[in-house]
């Protein structure tokens, strides 16, 4: 039996879908357990690239279960949009499962947060738009809409006429916008039902059934660490726990089971919308980095800023995941640039900070206190073993793993799937 949380170290975009991908072809259930279809993943198998925006990068393994967990927020047309576009190469998207307990994201939610973003101007956060912090807000607000609700056509209507009572006031007197119908929204939700019914099980009970029965789970959190409501760069986060200990929240597997937790982390830094940044660059690197990276983001083709590694941003996620492993993705984009620079502090005004900062102020003020390392020549996206990179390659991921406070034990030196260095193996730890 083996519970392992994946999750992503950084701002995000680090290549959590490959390292899904990987794993998910040794376990029996891949479990999204939070976000929406506001984080995307970009999974290349046999050549052929997959960009994953509501369903678990699991979905493309021939083994796996995929699930949407109790934490997710599901878009009903994007969920079935992706999974058509999916059955229509010739992927097989039948053995997905989704909570009974999972909130359902309703076209007001997507019209409340292109709304508010365009209202807080120069303030605005940076979302999707695509609804996902209003229905997370509803949720904790006890005004959410479940899976289970739309199968019940009056508590679906009693539920959708509540949360319009006050919606259509907000969005008529403060935004100047037309009321929303509420029959329109159930109607909407009710032209789902019956494709959406045998996908819904009891998901915390067949989680846990199957840990009992010794089968393997993997747990792909979407965002990332540093995007977390509570431990991220607030406000300038997502709206649900993207960490080790929401992964438990979002599945219903209690954190006694877990018995891997791998951090996923670039090999430098990206990160997509606004917010404190501390490595970013803004010169011929960035750009390179950027480029050579193909860093776009999989959901809003946005370009994602680019910076060095930061190791105190890797410290602080090892020590909020309990991370007992690492996968560093990209290291081949690191080819031939001379010198890596590895930043191992911030400067804050004089004073050095060696962790993270406790003050936002203070991290939004944070210059890198940089170290350099010599990078490589040769090509290593042919690379197999730890063994087979050049010393310069070996040497940088060793002082990576001894500034991050954990053990490496995958690598990334290519975006298809055999392009990995298996170190440790965490189904067999």
């Amino acid at each position: 039996m083996a519970a392992i949380v994946v999750v992503g170290a950084q701002w995000g975009d680090e290549g959590k879908g490959k390292a899904t991908d990987i794993l998910g072809c040794q376990v029996d259930y891949v479990v999204k357990p939070n976000g929406g279809n506001n984080a995307g993943h970009t999974v290349v198998v046999g050549g052929e690239k997959y960009e994953l925006k509501l369903l678990p990068a699991g979905v493309l393994s021939e083994n796996a279960v995929p699930v949407l967990g109790n934490g997710v927020v599901i878009n009903l047309e994007a969920l079935f949009d992706e999974i058509d576009g999916l059955e229509a190469r010739g992927a097989n998207a039948s053995r997905l499962r989704i909570s009974a307990n999972a909130h359902v994201v309703a076209p007001y939610h997507q019209v409340l947060d292109r709304v508010q973003e365009r209202f807080l101007g120069k303030r605005a956060i940076g979302t999707t738009g695509r609804g996902i912090g209003p229905t997370y807000a509803d949720k904790v607000s006890r005004v959410g809409i479940r899976v289970q609700d739309i199968f019940d056509e009056s508590i679906l209507r009693q539920k959708v006429t509540s949360a319009l009572d006050v919606k259509n006031q907000i969005l008529v007197k403060m935004y100047n916008r037309k009321a929303i119908d509420p029959e329109q929204i159930v109607d909407y939700f009710l032209s789902y039902a019956d494709r959406l019914e045998p996908m819904v099980i009891e998901a915390e009970l067949e989680l846990n059934r199957a840990l009992d029965e010794g089968k393997h789970v993997l747990m792909e959190g979407g965002q990332a660490t540093m995007l977390d409501v509570d431990h991220g760069t607030y406000p300038f986060v997502t709206s649900s726990n993207p960490t080790a200990g929401g992964a438990c929240v979002g599945s219903g597997i209690g954190p006694t089971r877990i018995t891997s937790s791998l951090g996923i982390i670039k090999a430098y830094t990206t990160r997509v919308g606004a917010g404190p940044f501390p490595t970013e660059l803004f010169d011929k690197w960035g750009e390179f980095l950027q480029t050579t990276g193909g860093e776009v983001g999989v959901n809003t083709g946005r370009k994602r800023r680019c910076g060095w590694y930061d190791s105190v941003v890797a410290r602080y996620a090892s020590r909020v995941n309990g991370f007992t492993d690492l996968f560093v993705t990209k290291l081949d984009v690191l080819t031939g640039i001379g010198e890596i620079p590895i930043c191992v502090a911030y400067d804050v005004d004089g004073r050095r900070f060696d962790e993270m900062p406790t003050s936002q102020s203070d991290f939004h003020h944070a210059e890198p206190i940089y170290e350099t390392m010599p990078a490589w020549e040769e090509d290593i996206t042919g690379c197999r073993t730890f063994g087979e990179l050049p010393q310069r390659a070996q040497d940088y991921l060793n002082r990576l793993e001894e500034l991050s406070g954990c053990r490496i034990s995958y690598v990334g030196v290519g975006p298809g799937r055999d392009q990995t260095i298996v170190i440790n193996d965490v189904m067999e730890s």
